[in-house]
């Protein structure tokens, strides 16, 4: 297998506060990992790191063969938009915008023309179940399938990786396992998926875990 995603000895501060201290991981492609660890043991952080949203105080991270403290902003923004999704607890969906669009939309950076985004999208809508829900609205869905939404949101643009922030959380435990399963089906097909979380059912559902406690790797 080829690693995907290395840290080498990452340090992360914030205002003099250390937010991740010494972390070394490695994460190979096709993987299905979740990471699980307390409110405030950085597990926060390492997903700001590994999605390229911020970078180390120190040590290393590298994606996808990226060391990302190399990259200007530019190709940091590029890498986002060509290699990772992402899935928020709290969905971050346009309210005013269609189930379509919000998918759609999600790929304005990737440099592919409106009618390639919108057939994408309602192909990724389908495949999470919601094809008979593509004119729908945020506020006309339930919560599972806002979630499932973003899902296919993180997903249409076929990224290399998959990280998912607490991706049950809002959710109730049916909907919970409905997305863990769209999770998985998207491992087998070639995904690498990371999933935040403090809750250990859904820690455990992955066949490999990573703890974060006091801002290291514990295991």
């Amino acid at each position: 297998m080829t690693a995907l995603i290395v840290l080498e000895n990452v340090r992360k501060e914030y205002d003099g506060v250390v937010a991740l201290r010494d972390a070394s991981l490695t994460i190979e492609e096709g993987e299905f990992v979740t990471i699980v660890g307390p409110s405030g043991s950085g597990k926060s952080t390492l997903l700001q790191l590994v999605g390229t949203l911020d970078r180390p105080s120190s040590g290393t991270v590298t994606i996808d063969g990226y060391n990302i403290a190399t990259l200007t902003d530019r190709e940091l923004s590029a890498l986002r938009a060509q290699r990772i999704g992402f899935v928020f607890q709290q969905f971050h969906l346009a309210p005013g915008v269609s189930a379509l669009e919000n998918v759609s939309e999600g790929m304005l950076y990737q440099g592919i023309d409106p009618a390639r985004r919108r057939k994408l999208a309602a192909t990724a809508l389908e495949r999470v179940g919601l094809g008979h829900r593509l004119d729908h609205r945020p506020h006309e869905l339930s919560g599972g399938e806002r979630q499932r939404v973003a899902v296919a949101r993180a997903t249409a643009g076929s990224p290399t990786i998959l990280l998912a922030d607490e991706p049950t959380g809002n959710l109730d435990s049916r909907s919970g396992d409905d997305v863990m399963s769209l999770l998985d089906d998207l491992h087998k097909e070639g995904t690498t998926v990371i999933v935040i979380t403090h809750d250990p059912d859904v820690a455990a559902s992955a066949p490999r875990q990573i703890n974060i406690k006091d801002g290291e790797v514990a295991a």
